[in-house]
């Protein structure tokens, strides 16, 4: 069996050797020639699956080691008989880490208080859900938007996009990308959207680039609202609009969900997925991957009479300091537009690992007592 790998997809030859031939390479260079003679394709969100690559391969099994699906043609795959499988809520607790770390961040950089905030979240699945589950633990109140879950479900709980707009100030936007459909999500953040937003809320956005009009967002930011704008998505990637990068609070090259312990998970989802097709038993396990070095994630308790949200910063600066991928992504703008999108890339491919924050312990005498629970339940980390 001759498998086409994407490098992007941690572990891959110890995760598949065993079941055929590995081969690897940058997703943007999959091309229809290199997947002719694959058994097995397995790509992330940057490679696009459908008749273009795949009208005259061999594949007959396609994996994405990802969320979303947008990036691949399923009713294609089943037409020609092609098995799919993906990773839904592989990178969901990651994103969520990333989420936090822009807040606080922004509440540091701001010298104002998270708790007693509101904050809207738009797509309340995999990611969402557990978003809505920890931000309480730092004293935020949560607003629920999510249309198809409120239909399937009954309205209790949810609220529609317009009470969002006019009560929260931070919105985070967690949906699929779609254009049909009843709820398409293809620029729902647009300029009639974007206005109808609090003067002073943030905006986030992890989801996917064209679930906010990029160029509406640039116009407005100016003079907002938004206030400020996190952006791990963008329209045109790998190639982000320039001037709308120089606005933005925090700009990030698409790495949201892309902490090892996520990464790797993806890799067993698809290692499962693939040897129940071929009706074997898993081989390999992520285990070995992902054990660590007890002493290397024990946290340095930060000064006690800090703040909450100063201290809880502090301490997540030490997991993941969110601005190294700012300044990394913000070296593109003075490069000339032709090198700009090989840039992007290069910072996705060589990504460092940067752990999950459930890796991390501290002792829980070394934290005020009035901060057990935002540490433990809202950022996730062990006290020990």
């Amino acid at each position: 069996m001759r498998l086409l790998i994407d490098e992007n997809i941690p572990c891959a030859v110890d995760a598949f050797g065993s079941l055929g031939a590995v081969r690897t390479m940058a997703g943007r260079d999959i091309t229809s020639a290199a997947v002719r003679d694959a058994d097995v394709l397995l790509v992330r969100s940057v490679t696009p699956v459908g008749p273009a690559l795949l009208d005259d391969s061999e594949v007959q099994f396609v994996g994405s080691a990802t969320i979303g699906t947008d990036h691949v043609d399923q009713g294609y795959l089943r037409r020609r008989g092609i098995a799919f499988a993906h990773a839904p809520g592989s990178n969901a607790r990651s994103v969520v880490e990333y989420v936090l770390a822009a807040l606080l961040h922004l509440i540091t950089k701001s010298e104002t208080a998270l708790r007693g905030r509101t904050a809207g979240i738009v797509g309340c699945g995999n990611i969402g859900q557990r978003l809505a589950d920890r931000l309480p633990a730092l004293g935020v109140r949560v607003l629920r938007n999510d249309p198809p879950r409120a239909a399937a479900e009954g309205p209790a709980g949810f609220v529609g996009l317009e009470e969002v707009l006019r009560t929260a100030d931070i919105v985070t936007v967690h949906v699929p990308l779609t254009t049909a459909g009843p709820h398409p999500t293809h620029h729902l953040f647009d300029t009639d959207t974007l206005a109808a937003l609090q003067p002073s809320a943030w905006l986030i956005n992890t989801a996917r680039g064209a679930v906010v009009d990029n160029a509406a967002l640039d116009a407005a930011l100016p003079h907002g609202p938004p206030a400020r704008a996190v952006l791990d998505v963008w329209e045109g990637e790998p190639a982000p609009r320039v001037s709308l990068l120089k606005q933005v609070a925090l700009a990030t090259p698409h790495i949201a969900g892309y902490a090892y312990d996520g990464k790797v998970r993806g890799t067993q989802m698809l290692h499962d997925a693939l040897c129940a097709h071929l009706g074997r038993s898993p081989v390999w396990s992520k285990e070995a991957a992902l054990a660590t070095d007890a002493a290397a994630f024990t946290l340095t308790p930060p000064d006690p009479s800090l703040p909450e949200a100063a201290y809880l910063h502090a301490l997540v600066r030490q997991m993941y300091a969110i601005t190294t991928d700012d300044a990394a992504l913000r070296q593109l703008i003075a490069l000339p537009a032709g090198a700009q999108g090989s840039h992007f890339s290069n910072l996705r491919k060589t990504y460092r690992r940067r752990r999950s924050f459930a890796r991390y312990t501290i002792a829980a005498a070394e934290v005020p007592p009035a901060y057990h629970t935002a540490v433990a339940r809202g950022l996730g980390v062990q006290l020990v």
